[in-house]
C-alpha cells in the first residue's frame, strides 16, 4: 500500500505541521509514504485556516482519508470565499431557510474570532460527504462530523504525543531562579498563539482573585503568558491586566526554548470557549511531559482519566474555579507532581507515536480494501 501525504510541514507556523511530521516518520516505519504524490490512498490534513486551501480542494476533487484538526470549518470558510459562495456553502450544509442566517453571520464575519454561534455552524458537510473516511482526536468532533453526515466513516485516533529532548533538571532551576522562582514557586503557563477563544481574560481576572484574595494573599505563584498575540487589539485591550510583576511574558519561543519553558511550568491552562472540538497539541505535549494541565470540561477530554487533569466548567464557576485551583496546587505541590505523573502515563501508553501509527495505518487500510 503507497499512501500519498498532503500535509503543512515546517517551517509552516501551525502546530498541524509538527503533528504532520511527526506522523510522517511513524508511518513511513509501517509502509510507503511519499509527500504529496498519488498513491494508492491519500491522506489529507485539514485545519481552520488558510494554509489548507489547496488540501481541501485536493481532497473534495479526489477523495482520500481527511484527518480534521479543527472540527469547525466556518473560519476556513469566511477567509476563503466570498458572500455568494459563502453564502451556498451554509445553505448546503444547514437548508435554504438558513440563507438569512448565512449572510448575518457573513456581515458580522468581524466578530467571528469570539462569537459562538460561528462554532455552532462548523460547515462540514461537504468535505465529510466527500471523503472515504475522516479521522478525528477525540469524541467531540466525531459527534460533530456525524451530525453533518451521518453515514460518514469515523475513525477516532489520539492525537500523536513524540516526547522531546528536555533540558536537564540543573538548566531548568536556572531558568527559574532567573525569573525569581523558588523551588516551590508555582508557575502556571499558557502557551501557543493568544486567541479570544482560549480565554485569557478569565486566566488574568482568576490568578489576580487566587494570589490577592483572602488566605491565597501571600501565596507563591507567578503566570507565564507565552506565545503572539493574533491580533493587536487584543492584545491592548489587555495590557493593563498584563502589566502585573508576577505575570512573565514571552512571544513565540521557537524550539528548545519552548521545552524550556514548559519544563519550567508548573501548571498549564488550556481553556476553550468557544470550541472547535479541537484537541491541544500544547495540552497533550504538557500531559505527556508530566504537568497538570486545567481544560474546560467537555467532550473533547472525555478520554483523559479524571485523576489525570483538571476540569474548568463554563459560566459563572469558571474564574472561581480555576483560582480555586491555582490556590490548591501553589499549596500543594506534591498533588500538582502526582497530577502530572498521571497526565504522563496516560500519554505514554494512549498517545504513544507508533501505537497511533498503527491505528493511522489500520484505518487506511481498511479504506483501501473496502
Amino acid at each position: 500500500m503507497k499512501v500519498g501525504f498532503f500535509s503543512p510541514l515546517p517551517p509552516a507556523p501551525t502546530g498541524v505541521a509538527d503533528y504532520s511530521a511527526a506522523l510522517l516518520d511513524e508511518l513511513r516505519k509501517l509502509g510507503e509514504v511519499e509527500i504529496g504524490v498519488d498513491g494508492d490512498i491519500a491522506l489529507y490534513h485539514v485545519g481552520n485556516n488558510a494554509l489548507h486551501r489547496e488540501i481541501y480542494a485536493r481532497a473534495l476533487a479526489h477523495p482520500g482519508i481527511v484527518v480534521l484538526h479543527d472540527a469547525v470549518l466556518q473560519h476556513f470558510f469566511l477567509g476563503m470565499l466570498d458572500q455568494e459562495a459563502y453564502l451556498d456553502e451554509f445553505v448546503f450544509n444547514y437548508g435554504e431557510w438558513s440563507r438569512g442566517l448565512g449572510r448575518e453571520l457573513w456581515n458580522g464575519r468581524a466578530r467571528s474570532a469570539a462569537d459562538p454561534r460561528y462554532f455552532a455552524y462548523p460547515m462540514l458537510k461537504r468535505l465529510a460527504q466527500a471523503s472515504r473516511a475522516v479521522i478525528v482526536h477525540n469524541p467531540a468532533a466525531a459527534k460533530r462530523l456525524r451530525e453533518h453526515a451521518p453515514d460518514a466513516r469515523v475513525f477516532e485516533i489520539p492525537h500523536l504525543f513524540r516526547r522531546p529532548q528536555l533540558p536537564g533538571a540543573v538548566d531548568v532551576l536556572r531558568l527559574r531562579a532567573s525569573l525569581g522562582l523558588g523551588p516551590r514557586s508555582l508557575l502556571v503557563g499558557l502557551f501557543g498563539h493568544q486567541r479570544e477563544t482560549k480565554r485569557l481574560p478569565v486566566v488574568l481576572r482568576a490568578f489576580e482573585r487566587a494570589i490577592e484574595s483572602g488566605p491565597n494573599s501571600s501565596l507563591d505563584a507567578h503566570l507565564l503568558v507565552s506565545g503572539a498575540f493574533v491580533s493587536e487589539t487584543f492584545e491592548r485591550a489587555l495590557a493593563p491586566s498584563l502589566d502585573h510583576p508576577r505575570i512573565l511574558r514571552t512571544g513565540y519561543l521557537p524550539e528548545p526554548d519552548f521545552w524550556r519553558w514548559t519544563a519550567a511550568t508548573d501548571l498549564c491552562i488550556n481553556l476553550r470557549f468557544p470550541t472547535a472540538a479541537e484537541t491541544s497539541g500544547v495540552a497533550v505535549s504538557m500531559m505527556g511531559i508530566g504537568k497538570p494541565v486545567a481544560f474546560t470540561a467537555g467532550e473533547e477530554i472525555a478520554r483523559f482519566p479524571e485523576d489525570a487533569c483538571l476540569r474548568i466548567d463554563t459560566g459563572p464557576a469558571e474564574e472561581e474555579m480555576l483560582a480555586g485551583y491555582i490556590g490548591w496546587l501553589a499549596r500543594d505541590r506534591e498533588t500538582a507532581l502526582e497530577i502530572g505523573r498521571r497526565a504522563a502515563a496516560y500519554i505514554a501508553r494512549e498517545h504513544a507515536p507508533d501505537r497511533v501509527a498503527r491505528l493511522y495505518w489500520d484505518a487506511l487500510r481498511q479504506c483501501v480494501s473496502a
